[in-house]
């Protein structure tokens, strides 16, 4: 199964490499510098924002070279040559890599998210429908991401880190009842 195994990744300082100046290339360079990650744009076009978040910039057309160093690779160009080039750098490399709206040239997707607080909710078709992902996410955020979520999902953390000081193990309890006492507190 492609992309059938989901996981949430720590960029925090991460090295990352973002070739393409577009919108898409934007978004997703913006919403890795919000994880953390140091981000290297190689482009010879480069938007407005990249800037902003902190970005290096190396205004030139991409170089086999530029995978290098880096952990992690997004291509995110109007060139599919130049994506599948990229792409095939990066796994040469054996570094992860993802080409927008391109699943063949990828190591990972990316899922559609929704967060609120500590919850994050991450929808995925394994690349064949991002609309559909997208939609889903905000069907199931629009239900299921409440204030009530957010305040549970504090107090079980807090929970847990008390279990966790007390030297006991969280993996040995049924959390069913804290659970749906921290989803309905008494009033």
């Amino acid at each position: 199964m492609p992309f059938g195994y989901p996981v949430f990744l720590d960029i925090g300082g991460v090295r990352v490499l973002v070739v393409g100046g577009g919108r898409v290339a934007l978004r997703k360079a913006t919403a890795l510098a919000q994880a953390g990650g140091v981000i290297t744009v190689v482009a010879p076009q480069v938007s407005a924002g990249f800037e902003a978040i902190g970005a290096q910039i190396e205004r030139r057309p991409y170089r086999k070279g530029d995978v290098a160093g880096q952990q992690l690779v997004m291509t995110a160009t109007n060139d599919p040559t130049v994506n599948a080039q990229v792409a095939g750098d990066a796994r040469a490399a054996q570094v992860w890599v993802n080409s927008a709206d391109d699943p063949d040239n990828c190591s990972f997707i990316l899922p559609a998210v929704a967060r609120r607080g500590l919850v994050t909710i991450a929808v995925s078709t394994g690349g064949s429908s991002p609309a559909l992902a997208s939609r889903l996410r905000t069907d199931i955020a629009e239900r299921e991401l409440t204030s009530d979520v957010e305040s549970a999902a504090v107090e079980l953390a807090r929970q847990r880190a008390e279990i966790h000081a007390a030297g006991a193990s969280t993996e040995d309890i049924d959390w069913s009842s804290r659970v749906d006492t921290a989803l309905n507190p008494p009033h």
